[in-house]
Formats: C-alpha cells, sequence, structure tokens
C-alpha cells in the first residue's frame, strides 16, 4: 500500500552510522504546514525537531529526533511541523 510510512523509533547512533546516515545531506524546516508528494523512496533520520505526516489515505504518523523513516514512492501527505525540523536524508 502506497501510504505504508515505515518507522524505526530511536534508531541506535552505531546502526545510524553503519547505513551512512551522517554523511547523507542535510534538510531543514521551521515549524509550518505544507503538501508534499514522493517520486522516489526516501529514508531519513531524524537529528532534531518533530513532524506530523498525514498521508492521503492511512493513519497519520509522528516522528522525532532519533527516527529513521522511510517513505515509499507514490506517496502523497501533508506535513505538519510542529517543533523545528533537521533531518539526513537520502532518495532512491
Amino acid at each position: 500500500m502506497m501510504s505504508d510510512i515505515q518507522v524505526i523509533r530511536q534508531l541506535a547512533r552505531a546502526e545510524a552510522e553503519a547505513l551512512g546516515v551522517f554523511d547523507w545531506p542535510v534538510w531543514s524546516k521551521e515549524p509550518s504546514t505544507f503538501e508534499w508528494h514522493y517520486d522516489t523512496e526516501e529514508r531519513c533520520y531524524l537529528v532534531a525537531g518533530e513532524v506530523e505526516v498525514i498521508p492521503e489515505t492511512g493513519a497519520a504518523v509522528v516522528v522525532g529526533a532519533g527516527d529513521f523513516v522511510t517513505f515509499p514512492a507514490g506517496l502523497s501527505c501533508t506535513w505538519q511541523v510542529r517543533q523545528a525540523l533537521k533531518k539526513h536524508y537520502s532518495f532512491g
């Protein structure tokens, strides 16, 4: 199902390092609300902040610092950034 957002809560730093997330680009966003569509899969590791991601279909997911998240290709959603966000991310 396209709205399946996968979350690993509080990914251990050693596991994050093994995945190479700290070498990925960094994206930051102030508290805000915006719509987003994923053309390709995105994997990200949240360094700071909190966001509620509300898919067009399916349940909303709240993620925060320390969480590792995979957003599937084809997902359309609304992002509600609750606390200033900083994440490492990788597409594809």
